[in-house]
């Protein structure tokens, strides 16, 4: 038995696994929710002990421990909001998080309160997504109906009218020769057959 058999540096390296990439944005986004919730806990607790300072005086804060991560989102709504990040197109990510990280500065929610800030975020993809897929589904409907309406002006007749033909009859002409109309259209020209 050879000592390379007992090193794991001659093994080929694991490949990275094929993930459908609903699957990637759901991964990435709920792993986003998670880091703003443990920044907002942060700065709450930052506010926490800033008010105790001012209160008593006194900075106890270097005695204290605090727990990785306090508050957790229900089961029931993490699954909600993995499923609606799952129904969130790929080229919207990044969108989506940086709207959500807009909205996190802009209000600094409490923990308690990101989840419903997210999902919201969530539901305006989710609406702005679907406008779009309408539109271009208006949009391929329009196109089709254009190339129909195209075909049918590109049409050709086969009979071709010539106003300098002489065989044909105008009203001038029956006025000047002082004949009678024939009883016709006149905005219409006689067409003839010539043989």
């Amino acid at each position: 038995m050879s000592l390379a058999s007992w090193f794991k540096w001659n093994e080929p390296p694991n490949r990275i696994s094929q993930r459908n990439p609903s699957e990637m944005v759901a991964e990435t986004l709920m792993m986003e929710l998670s880091w703003q919730m443990k920044q907002a806990e942060k700065q709450q607790r930052e506010r926490e002990n800033e008010y105790r300072k001012i209160k008593t005086g006194v900075d106890y804060g270097w005695l204290v421990t605090y727990p990785k991560q306090s508050y957790d989102i229900s089961p029931g709504e993490r699954l909600q909001l993995e499923d609606m990040c799952s129904k969130i197109h790929p080229s919207y990510c990044g969108p989506v998080i940086l709207r959500f990280r807009q909205l996190i500065a802009e209000y600094e929610p409490e923990v308690q309160e990101i989840s419903r800030l997210f999902r919201s975020v969530l539901q305006e993809a989710a609406e702005k997504i679907k406008e779009e897929e309408e539109a271009k589904k208006l949009a391929r409907q329009w196109n089709t109906k254009n190339r129909t309406s195209l075909s049918l002006t590109t049409f050709k007749s086969r009979s071709r009218i010539s106003p300098f033909i002489s065989d044909i009859k105008t009203i001038s002409e029956d006025v000047e020769r002082g004949t009678q109309p024939t009883r016709r259209v006149w905005s219409m020209p006689e067409f003839r057959n010539t043989k």
